[in-house]
């Protein structure tokens, strides 16, 4: 099947800087696909979706949508952005305050000179889809900050794109907004089938939505996979500590002697190790080959239906997560016992996953 989106060595620079905002990302996103492109603030992931909206241009490389080429730096090759027949999302709604939903959500068909008919249906079946058609009358300023984004939504759908393009959408909602409109896009992916790019820098976001995540940071494409993947078999140390809340802990070897110790002859070219907080099992005494670490309980943290859990050795701070409720108290000195490591090399690039039992 050939990939809805090609991007080959899409780069980004801007006017005076010296370093690429978008350096050399080569990706392929296949029909039907929910990909999220996830990072830091300023990694290039919201460069690279107005790339390919036609709101940025690249420096080098090129894009192929639906198997016609968008952008060619090297052949010269441009299609403006209002030819791409691409929707677009953002986190500003941009609604038009003077027209009501009905209006607002029609505009795009109104622009591309279908019928009436033809708009009508258009039109019912996006508001039906994202069922906001009790609002269609109503004006954006007596919607809610959910209902707004929903119609914005409706009106891409309406504009019947190939591709969807949502550049940070929830990030303007509350918690619980955010929450519902997670499941609202879930259930439209479904629905619809359309392929959808998303930006996000919220690792949970990604994680819950995608059917695969694109990690990027530093204008680069550090890891591509499914949300399983990403988080369980991290490529490199960024993706292992920027994926999972709390973060994944890091010990160094060489600063660890219980590390130390217990690595030995195991990896020769790894120079640290990182373990997951659900991974870590707090008993009382050390479990015979099984990696543990002697720590002190420092505090207890609920967070209504789990428990994270800091320990400290001393030097360095330890983070566990627990479902049930810890028999544990502030001061206690306990045994943190692995149950699976992640091993990386002096490069941060990903050794193996092991587990965390004697050889």
């Amino acid at each position: 099947m050939e990939p809805m989106i090609t991007l080959r060595g899409l780069g980004k620079t801007y006017s005076g800087n010296h370093t690429p905002s978008v350096d050399s990302v080569d990706l392929e996103v296949q029909p039907g696909e929910f990909l999220c492109l996830l990072g830091p603030s300023g990694c290039g992931k919201s460069t690279t979706l107005r790339m390919i909206a036609g709101l940025e241009h690249p420096s080098t490389g090129q894009i192929v949508v639906g198997g016609t080429v968008f952008d060619d730096v090297a052949g010269g090759q441009c299609v403006p952005a209002e030819r791409r027949s691409l929707g677009l999302v953002f986190q500003n709604y941009a609604l038009w305050p003077h027209l009501n939903v009905k209006e607002n959500v029609g505009f795009a068909p109104r622009v591309q000179k279908l019928s009436k008919s033809e708009r009508a249906t258009l039109v019912d079946q996006a508001l039906q889809t994202l069922a906001i058609s009790e609002l269609a009358d109503r004006y954006p300023g007596e919607l809610s900050g959910g209902q707004q984004q929903r119609v914005a939504i409706a009106r891409t759908l309406a504009a019947r794109p190939q591709v969807m393009l949502l550049d940070e959408p929830l990030s303007n909602l509350d918690a619980r907004l955010r929450l519902e409109m997670r499941a609202e896009f879930q259930r439209l992916h479904r629905q619809t089938g359309n392929t959808m790019v998303f930006v996000t820098h919220d690792q949970f976001e990604a994680m819950t939505l995608a059917t695969r995540i694109v990690v990027m940071d530093q204008g680069r494409i550090q890891q591509v996979g499914t949300p399983s993947e990403i988080y369980d078999s991290p490529a490199n140390r960024f993706v292992a500590e920027f994926m999972g809340s709390p973060p994944m802990n890091i010990i160094e070897l060489g600063n660890n002697q219980d590390a130390d110790s217990w690595m030995k002859s195991r990896d020769s070219a790894a120079t640290s190790l990182g373990i997951r907080p659900e991974d870590l099992e707090i008993t009382r005494t050390p479990t015979p080959g099984k990696f543990s670490l002697p720590v002190t309980v420092s505090a207890l943290l609920p967070t209504g239906g789990s428990w994270i859990i800091e320990l400290t050795d001393g030097q360095q701070r330890y983070f566990a997560t627990s479902q049930q409720r810890p028999a544990l108290t502030e001061g206690q000195q306990v045994q943190a016992v692995a149950q699976k490591l992640h091993l990386f090399d002096a490069s941060g690039q990903r050794r193996t996953n092991v587990e965390a039992v004697a050889a």
